[in-house]
């Protein structure tokens, strides 16, 4: 493996348009008051205490390049992302709804087409929504509800616990998007055991903290956690698997079908590991949580850094039960 110079790679991912997009996050919050309140904003989903549980509550919306595109994948991606966001809270899915705008039936067909794909692949039905088909672009957002029994959430990584990251690598880039696309062709059976692994390592007690890789990848997901964790987190660049093929660079800020951080003690790292492994899913300790606000890039003893949370906060969201 060729040497990296992890100076200039900090550099560059610093400055990656999908971070960058989370920045917004935080503004939209902002003006919308949603800071310090009693539900906590910063998380994949809203977490709303039900019964013994929680319902999970969560929307996702998409490019409209993304959607001109590739729209049928971009309908499958609706239902797919917002179940990842469920399930990387520890939750199951019950149910999601859609808002569809295309310029005419035709415009809306392959749309429709992926989401009722994703729907019947992954065992989540599509209850409702809006639609409009009478639009110059198209346009898609999908909402979904899921509930939990015990949370893993993006507010609970501590100083000294490891960071795994697992990934689905039996894929290839959906391009020219850096998406990992690794669930189209996978059996349904494959992708509904998958998607227990989240919720029965919550129920395990082996995690606490967890977080789905979106856009902006392992590193934007990293700083997400931990900023809405108070901490620092130091990932081992050379600890990361790649798929075959794969420079490390992309792969820093790919959004993959099927990828989470968890945020582990030590002493339970091998066996969350294991649960991916044994499914087949890449899994690997890749770096530490530790004190502080830095997130960075660690090869042996040269380490760089590409944001610090506290300089230069990204989503300026948190828990109230969590002090700065």
């Amino acid at each position: 493996m060729a040497a990296i110079d992890i100076k200039s790679l900090a550099a560059k991912l610093s400055a990656s348009s999908g971070i960058a997009a989370k920045q917004d996050i935080g503004t939209i919050a902002a003006r919308l008051g949603l800071q310090g309140q009693q539900i906590a904003v910063g998380d994949d989903c809203a977490a709303l205490p039900d019964g013994d549980g929680y319902l999970l509550f969560a929307i996702e919306g998409f490019m409209n390049e993304f959607v001109a595109a590739d729209p049928w994948f971009a309908g499958w991606c609706g239902v797919m992302v917002n179940i990842s966001d469920v399930v990387a809270m520890g939750g199951r899915p019950i149910a999601v709804v859609d808002a569809v705008w295309a310029d005419g039936e035709a415009g809306a067909t392959p749309v429709l087409e992926g989401m009722r794909a994703a729907s019947s692949a992954f065992g989540v039905p599509i209850v409702g929504g809006h639609t409009n088909i009478r639009s110059e672009r198209g346009q898609l957002s999908v909402a979904i509800l899921g509930r939990a029994g015990k949370l893993l959430t993006s507010f609970d990584a501590k100083p000294g616990d490891v960071l795994v990251a697992a990934i689905d690598h039996r894929g290839r880039y959906r391009e020219p998007f850096s998406n990992w696309e690794a669930a189209t062709d996978a059996a349904p059976a494959r992708l509904r055991g998958d998607l227990e692994l989240l919720p029965e390592i919550a129920e395990a007690g082996l995690a606490l903290s967890a977080k789905d890789i979106s856009q902006g990848g392992i590193i934007g997901t990293a700083i997400m956690l931990a900023e809405c964790s108070h901490v620092g987190i130091d990932i081992d660049v050379t600890a990361i698997p790649l798929p075959a093929g794969v420079a490390l660079d992309r792969w820093l800020v790919t959004f993959p079908s099927f990828g989470y951080l968890l945020s582990v003690a030590p002493e339970q790292a091998a066996e969350v590991v294991t649960r991916f492994t044994a499914r087949g899913i890449s899994a690997a300790v890749i770096g530490a949580v530790v004190a502080g606000a830095e997130v960075a890039l660690v090869d042996g003893e040269s380490r760089a850094v590409v944001r610090d949370h506290a300089e230069t906060p990204l989503l300026q969201l948190g828990r109230q039960d969590v002090a700065a």
